[in-house]
């Protein structure tokens, strides 16, 4: 089953997002599976897996979270958990149908949050190597590698080379041409396509850690719907106990572990990634 492909346009909480639809060209989809990005990323993160999903008869909506990719950036600034939430919550009840929602890190708090706040908003939830617990070491190194790239590249290569020291158990790209989808050149420099105030929001701070978990824990002991935890068993994001903690909180979730993955599981091992999250939709009911 072949797929095709269209961008469109979301309201969220007073944002307009932009997604990208992946369709089954046959009728009778499966289903709408919503699919949301980390921080910093695109929903171009997304690419392979909404072909994929598309080609095994689910429609699939990869979405620029606000302030990243073509989203607008929020005039107020908030880039904060809950209003993602909002944003996501605002996307579902605009379609006629409880989608599957599927959230990596950022995306997928965002999405534990959507959820514990109404439960009955969507019909499955996954999350991609984020639990409420969450490991201080790992979130720290991902803020530095987005903070030290606020100065931007003087060429893709030099973007390339900094992707590969965050990542360094992934093979380097051939060509660093990809990275266009999440970079805007300006002024002869290459930027990171998300607005910097994301690192700025209050709520984002270190210091805010112990409530952000806190909050996440709440939604989950909230969450009712199936629910299944990728894991990169290579994550310094999501450990051991923050696994047996999320299997605490939501004892009916499943886990699977993706060996060859860190925390950017789609990047470094998109088939299993796929694989997993398949086998997973195919057991919800309709």
């Amino acid at each position: 089953m072949t797929a095709t492909t269209t961008v469109v346009l979301l309201r969220g909480d007073g944002v307009a997002l932009t997604a990208e639809r992946f369709e089954p060209e046959a009728a009778g989809a499966r289903g709408t599976v919503l699919l949301l990005h980390g921080g910093g990323q695109t929903r171009h993160s997304w690419q392979r897996t909404g072909r994929r999903l598309a080609a095994a008869g689910w429609t699939a909506l990869a979405v620029d979270a606000r302030g990243h990719g073509d989203s607008e950036w929020a005039a107020d600034g908030d880039y904060s958990i809950a209003a993602h939430a909002r944003d996501l919550t605002a996307v579902v009840t605009a379609l006629d149908e409880r989608p599957m929602l599927v959230g990596a890190s950022m995306g997928g708090l965002a999405a534990l949050t959507a959820q514990g706040a109404a439960p009955e908003l969507a019909r499955a939830l996954v999350l991609v190597d984020i639990t409420p617990r969450a490991e201080a070491d790992g979130v720290d190194r991902i803020t530095a590698f987005m903070r030290d790239g606020l100065a931007g590249f003087d060429t893709l290569a030099a973007a390339a080379a900094a992707v590969t020291a965050y990542n360094p158990h992934r093979p380097r790209p051939a060509r660093p041409e990809g990275l266009r989808k999440n970079l805007r050149e300006r002024d002869g420099r290459w930027y990171w396509h998300w607005d910097p105030r994301l690192l700025s929001h209050p709520d984002n701070a270190t210091a805010r850690a112990a409530g952000r978990e806190r909050d996440a824990r709440a939604a989950a002991r909230r969450i009712t719907v199936p629910t299944l935890l990728i894991q990169g068993m290579r994550s310094d994001v999501v450990g051991p106990d923050g696994v047996r903690d999320l299997l605490e909180l939501i004892p009916h979730a499943r886990h699977v572990g993706v060996d060859r993955a860190g925390h950017m599981v789609g990047g470094d091992d998109n088939d299993v990634l796929t694989t997993g999250l398949l086998d997973f939709l195919d057991g919800v009911r309709p």
